[in-house]
This record gives structure tokens, C-alpha cells and sequence, in this order.
């Protein structure tokens, strides 16, 4: 029964039915080659029905597991009681010149040693905010903190999840412990859309914003 499929190869009910029918006790080559198909489709479309070899399958010949003088991979299995020779020793060394030849820890070559700038460097960020470099971990980009950020935590602590430190007068070069506030990200977004309404309306809602923030602040402490 030799088949030719399409390029897509597409599993009809009758080639299901086939490989549910023979793949128990029959060689998975014979079966592919029965259905015309690769041997890694029919391995996967088993897996996917959940299609097993029979115990008798897995007990006969054909499964190859009884072959001890002829099974190309026999001579090389570890046999029973078998200690391997790194047995007891904790870690390995190499011989030769490897340790001299290896990577050191933070050892720099081409372009990252030409690019590298040492932790307190400080640069501008595509959008206009003063970076500090802080540390040398991975990720990347946990390397740089914004300088109004490391200023804000310096007076008030680690900024809360779900909030973030913002200019005042929107001013990202002002960067002074009175000119920073800690804000929501929802009070942010609404903030930024400030910037299409007129003068006079995003000067009320700025004073409406900040008349609640004073109320919250006596209702805490009251």
C-alpha cells in the first residue's frame, strides 16, 4: 500500500485509521513507508494520538531490544557495577594551558571594551532623561537609573510599584528634589494628555490635581 500525498501532507481519517491500525506491532519504517511519509511525521502523529508499541511488539525482535551480539550500540553501554572515572571528584579541571587561556571574570575584548563605561558614568537617554550607570549586571538595561529617580529614592525611598517620578514644571534638566513627584502611572498618562488641551484648562486640572493630593495628605493624617 504505497501512497503519494501532497506537499502539506495532510492526515486524512484513513491514513489515521492506518497508523492507529498498524503502528502497536509493526516497524515504525515499515509503517511510513507504507503510508508514504516521512519516519518523524509518523513518530509524531503516534505521539500526538497517544499510539504505543505493544508489549509483544517491544518483546520481539523487531524492537531490537534483545539483540545483544549484532546491536550496534551494546559494546559501548555501561555495564552493571560500572564506575565512571570521575567517581568522588568534585568538579573537573582541564589540562594544558586552559587556565592561563580562558575568560576571566569581566574581562572586556573589542567592541564591548570600546563601548564600556564604568559604574557613575552618566549619559542622556533617547528620551532627554540624565542616566546613571549603577551597576554591571545582566540585564542591560538595568545598568542605567534615571539621576531624578536615584535623587526621589535618596529622600523618600524605593519608588512603590505602579509609580513613577515625574517632573514638575516638565523640566527633565531640573533636576531638584523640589521639582520631582511621585505620581501613578494612570495619574501619568493623564498627565501627558495634558499637553493637547489649552493653556487654561491643563493649568485648572494641574491645580485640581494638586488640591487633591493635599486633601489625601490631611485625611492620612487626621
Amino acid at each position: 500500500m504505497s501512497r503519494h500525498h501532497g506537499p502539506r501532507q495532510r492526515w486524512s481519517e484513513e491514513d489515521i485509521a492506518w497508523l492507529a491500525a498498524l503502528w502497536p506491532d509493526t516497524k515504525s519504517a515499515l509503517v511510513a513507508e507504507a503510508l508514504g511519509r516521512r519516519l518523524a511525521q509518523c513518530y509524531g502523529m503516534a505521539h500526538k494520538l497517544g499510539l504505543k508499541k505493544s508489549a509483544e511488539y517491544l518483546a520481539g525482535p523487531d524492537a531490537c531490544r534483545l539483540r545483544r551480539d549484532d546491536h550496534p550500540g551494546w559494546a559501548y553501554r555501561y555495564a552493571p557495577g560500572h564506575k565512571p572515572w570521575n567517581t568522588g571528584l568534585k568538579g573537573w579541571t582541564a589540562g594544558g594551558r586552559s587556565a592561563q587561556t580562558r575568560f576571566k571574570k569581566g574581562n572586556r575584548t573589542g567592541r564591548a571594551r570600546a563601548v564600556y563605561q564604568p559604574i557613575g558614568a552618566e549619559r542622556i537617554s533617547k528620551d532627554g532623561y540624565l542616566q546613571r550607570k549603577v551597576n554591571d549586571d545582566f540585564p542591560l538595561q538595568r545598568r542605567w537609573k534615571g539621576v531624578h529617580v536615584i535623587v526621589w529614592e535618596e529622600h523618600h525611598g524605593p519608588v512603590p510599584k505602579g509609580h513613577r517620578v515625574c517632573f514638575i514644571n516638565g523640566d527633565k534638566r531640573d533636576i531638584r528634589i523640589g521639582n520631582l513627584a511621585l505620581i501613578s502611572d494612570a495619574d501619568n498618562m493623564r498627565r501627558n494628555s495634558l499637553h493637547n488641551q489649552p493653556t487654561e484648562i491643563r493649568q485648572i486640572i494641574q491645580l485640581r490635581g494638586a488640591l487633591n493630593r493635599k486633601i489625601n495628605a490631611r485625611s492620612k493624617n487626621a
